[in-house]
């Protein structure tokens, strides 16, 4: 009898982690994140409504960086649309950046501190600057609350490669007196 319930068990176990019965640890507070980057100028005065789907409309894959003459001072601006399912319950979320173009390696973080509790949909300007972000790569961003993962976004970044020539040169002054 003791084995038949233990199997009974396992097989309710088994099928509830097939279906999907059991929640993740980031899901189990029910707090989810959509997320949106786009490079236009967002509109003022938009409601919440109209600002996610401006944001929807707007949002990019692949964002272009500045255009500044020197390569090494350029970067990407955009802005980011954090729209969580209910109100945070903290006083914080976390933005990652994570570069995982070859293996996923953190760039950098950015802490989003909360005024009014009841809000669900954020706006944040982002730059990301050279080198800490390189060109041409495969990006993730990943919001989290109170350590829990509540959202991802997968997008890349465009941009023109420093070019080496591949040949150094020097001057007599450098090289120093020939010897005979």
């Amino acid at each position: 009898m003791r084995g038949r319930r233990f199997g009974w068990f396992l097989t309710l176990a088994a099928v509830g982690l097939v279906t999907g019965f059991f929640v993740r640890p980031a899901e189990a507070g029910g707090l989810k994140a959509s997320m949106y980057l786009t490079q236009a100028k967002i509109p003022g005065g938009l409601t919440e409504a109209k600002l996610l789907g401006f944001a929807r409309a707007n949002s990019m894959k692949l964002l272009h960086e500045t255009k500044d003459e020197d390569i090494k001072k350029r970067k990407w601006k955009a802005n980011l649309v954090v729209s969580f399912n209910k109100p945070v319950d903290d006083m914080e979320f976390q933005v990652l950046f994570y570069d995982i173009q070859d293996a996923r390696r953190l760039v950098d973080d950015m802490s989003t501190m909360i005024n009014k509790r009841n809000e669900k949909t954020f706006v944040q300007q982002v730059s990301m600057d050279r080198p800490m972000f390189k060109p041409n790569r495969q990006m993730e961003l990943v919001v989290t609350v109170k350590r829990a993962e509540v959202g991802t976004l997968k997008f890349g970044v465009l941009g023109e490669e420093i070019k080496r020539s591949g040949q150094v040169s020097f001057s007599d002054e450098e090289t120093g007196p020939k010897k005979k």
